[in-house]
């Protein structure tokens, strides 16, 4: 398929090389009802590659049914999948159908599917081979029309080796898999998720946020997000709580992303250096303004032009980066 006809989900942010590579997967994937499993890390937005895949697919009519494998009891999570019968056991006071009930004719998400106790696994095997299930304390069989869709941060073939996993599970859950990269392999959409939730939590603070500092974009771009795209919204939402003047600096920014030289002319205060870093970014800041042209950043500054072109060389500031600086903002219709 060529490059122009991947359709890029409307509820993703992103256009680098590793996610244009999992748009290709969703929109080759959404066309049928293969059974699909999402691997990531967990912040990456698994969920939202599985909103796509439901929502390009045939079934977006009906319901997107989730449910996470890892967060319930093994006794409750059995009564959430497959539904209990009046009295099946203590607390069982009525009938409740279950989630994969609700989901017929569209499509169940589950999530961290490696938290199934091995119990569970045989039941939803049972369920993925034949397509159908009883309830608990129920002997009647019940047929569904539904789609799986499941995810993991976990390596489920290595889970399976210690036996903590059932393979024919792994196999038939992992007919075709997404493999959704990390934040620090795709560093070039750091910057549009981050005005993404810089915009998005400036209009829920009702806080005007108009740019994000070069010092606080440094920052982000250095630092390695082990949380990925949750770690870098929740970075976003204390910045915009903490900001003033309406622009994201570096010091608005969690302790974590503070690098070390940062740390440093703040730990030894040395006056020199924490002047120089001042001036380099308010500096950087005129440049990024005026595109680039010394004469208008020395007007913005209210210094002469030979002053500015003194410190520019000194602080080995390169101008060239900034000439016709494009809009890096991000507009989306719908982050789902």
């Amino acid at each position: 398929m060529d490059a122009s006809e991947i359709l890029k989900p409307e509820n993703m942010i992103g256009d680098s090389p590793a996610m244009r590579a999992v748009y290709l997967r969703v929109q080759q994937v959404s066309k049928s009802n293969t059974t699909a499993l999402i691997i990531g890390e967990s912040g990456t937005g698994k969920e939202l590659i599985a909103d796509a895949i439901h929502y390009q697919s045939k079934r977006s009519r009906q319901k997107l049914i989730k449910v996470n494998c890892a967060t319930l009891h093994e006794n409750l999570l059995g009564s959430e999948l497959f539904g209990h019968e009046k009295g099946a056991f203590t607390g069982a006071l009525c009938t409740r159908i279950g989630r994969i009930e609700e989901a017929e004719g569209g499509s169940l998400f589950l999530d961290e599917i490696g938290g199934l106790s091995l119990g569970l696994q045989a039941k939803l095997l049972r369920f993925i081979q034949e397509r159908e299930f009883e309830r608990i304390g129920s002997n009647q069989t019940i047929g569904a029309n539904v789609r799986i869709i499941a995810a993991t941060n976990r390596d489920l073939e290595e889970v399976a080796k210690q036996n903590l996993f059932r393979l024919d599970l792994y196999y038939r859950i992992n007919v075709f898999s997404v493999y959704l990269p990390p934040l620090r392999e795709r560093r070039e959409d750091i910057l549009p998720l981050a005005n993404f939730f810089a915009d998005r939590y400036a209009t829920k603070l009702n806080k005007p946020v108009h740019r994000i500092s070069t010092q606080a974009i440094s920052m982000m771009m250095a630092y390695n997000w082990p949380g990925n795209v949750r770690e870098l919204e929740n970075c976003m939402e204390l910045a915009v709580l903490v900001s003033e003047d309406g622009m994201i600096l570096g010091k608005d920014l969690p302790p974590t992303l503070q690098v070390p030289i940062y740390g440093e002319i703040k730990a030894k205060g040395k006056l020199l250096r924490r002047v120089a870093l001042i001036e380099r970014d308010m500096i950087v800041e005129a440049l990024k303004h005026s595109h680039g042209n010394m004469t208008s950043a020395a007007k913005e500054l209210g210094i002469t032009l030979r002053m500015a072109s003194y410190k520019i060389k000194n602080l080995k500031i390169d101008c060239s980066q900034f000439f016709d600086l494009p809009n890096n903002k991000t507009s989306l219709k719908s982050f789902l």
